[in-house]
């Protein structure tokens, strides 16, 4: 079993920075690792993934070349540098863990959430 915890939101201007960390419970170096987010009347909507077999990321559209999803397997730690925010990227944001090779996209593939954390950007 995994426990997720997500840090690291947090109130911030347009334009600026935040990280999000997930720190990992049980050892998910064999998990793909991804992030999800959900604005107020909302569905959830992925964010970012990272593949645990060589690391392959892949990003929404909306987020592509402001967000950075990365790994540390040694802590079982998984991070999203965002940068460049913007109001719309508004939403509490969940991480996500799953033995699951493909739909890295897709909030099915994942078995494990965590709580979320509240990332707010003021314009």
């Amino acid at each position: 079993h995994v426990q997720l915890v997500e840090s690291g939101g947090g109130l911030v201007q347009a334009g600026g920075s935040l990280r999000l960390s997930c720190a990992a419970s049980g050892r998910t170096v064999s998990y793909a690792m991804a992030w999800f987010r959900q604005a107020p009347g909302k569905e959830r909507e992925f964010v970012a993934a990272i593949s645990w077999s060589r690391g392959n990321t892949y990003y929404a559209d909306s987020v592509k070349g402001r967000f950075t999803i990365s790994r540390d397997n040694a802590k079982n730690t998984v991070y999203l540098q965002m940068d460049s925010l913007k109001s719309e990227d508004t939403a509490v944001y969940y991480c996500a863990a799953g033995r699951t090779v493909v739909g890295l996209i897709l909030a099915r593939s994942y078995d494990y959430w965590g709580q979320g954390t509240q990332v707010t950007v003021s314009s």
